[in-house]
């Protein structure tokens, strides 16, 4: 039974596979909000979110085949696209409706939620730059991921034209590659004087370790997480963010999701722009 044959009488759901870490998805306070913002537009049509976790893009692909060939969802919602991603391909070629979340380089063929990855990141470069800091690192996600890509890009575009040194650093998202990845740039020379987390788990270990080397933040260092979250408004001194809506970035996606699934032509949408708030982990750079 495909989607299209569902009786309609039936609650209907949206799945999303996540390939990642079980324990990192416990940890990551994101997803819980996106899918949180994708339930409140389902509720009304008596629909749910179908979620499944898996180590490998292998299985997710595999996944959507056993969802297709059961029925089980009406659609998908794909994330996290990789360089040489296969699965739009397959999603058509299984006919299962999907949307499209994030950063894509070319038109995919599917309804897709955009988002700007590259303006928050020169913002958040030109800010430290305007506090005088001349070397700026970040802690990365996955290289693989086209949303890192963008990012980095950015980055490097951004330090180059302020004559400033950018340097990054490939992360997982975990708070151990966060304080790893922090100790190490900690020792460089010359060291950063600002690094930008490309997720607050990794940001507020990162906090962590630069005061365990006996650094105060931010006379000495200055921390910016990306995605806002309770950890990051905890955190002493409270960090400052790259702050995104996740709860309408996941409402957005789901109205995509129940356009394409009723028929309507996709709209193009773009996701919430990641803007910057200031607390108590940026200042100038040390003297």
């Amino acid at each position: 039974m495909t989607p299209a044959h569902r009786d309609r009488a039936e609650p209907g759901a949206l799945g999303l596979v996540l390939a990642r870490s079980t324990r990192l998805l416990g940890a990551e306070p994101f997803f819980m909000e996106f899918i949180t913002g994708m339930e409140e537009s389902l509720v009304a049509r008596d629909m749910s979110v179908l979620l499944h976790v898996v180590p490998t893009y292998e299985e997710e692909i595999a996944a959507y085949r056993r969802w297709t060939e059961g029925g089980l969802v009406d659609a998908v919602v794909v994330v996290n696209l990789t360089e040489g991603d296969r699965r739009p391909a397959v999603l058509r070629e299984l006919g299962l409706p999907a949307v499209l979340v994030g950063t894509w380089r070319d038109d995919p063929g599917l309804p897709t939620v955009r988002t700007d990855d590259r303006g928050p990141v020169r913002d958040a470069m030109a800010r430290l730059a305007e506090l005088g800091h001349r070397v700026i690192a970040r802690v990365a996600g996955p290289r693989s991921l086209l949303h890192t890509q963008a990012r980095t890009a950015a980055q490097q575009e951004e330090c180059r034209e302020a004559g400033i040194e950018a340097v990054v650093v490939d992360g997982d998202y975990t708070a151990e590659s966060g304080a790893r990845l922090t100790a190490e740039l900690l020792k460089r020379n010359p060291r950063p004087t600002a690094i930008l987390y490309d997720n607050d788990v990794m940001a507020v270990a990162g906090l962590a370790t630069a005061k365990d080397l006996g650094l105060e933040v931010p006379a000495d260092l200055s921390l910016i997480a990306w995605d806002d979250s309770t950890l990051c408004r905890l955190a002493s001194p409270p960090l400052t963010t790259m702050t995104v809506d996740v709860h309408r970035y996941g409402v957005l996606v789901a109205e995509a999701a129940l356009d394409h699934i009723d028929g309507r032509p996709a709209a193009e949408r773009w996701s919430p722009t990641a803007h910057f708030v200031q607390r108590g982990t940026t200042g100038p750079a040390p003297a």
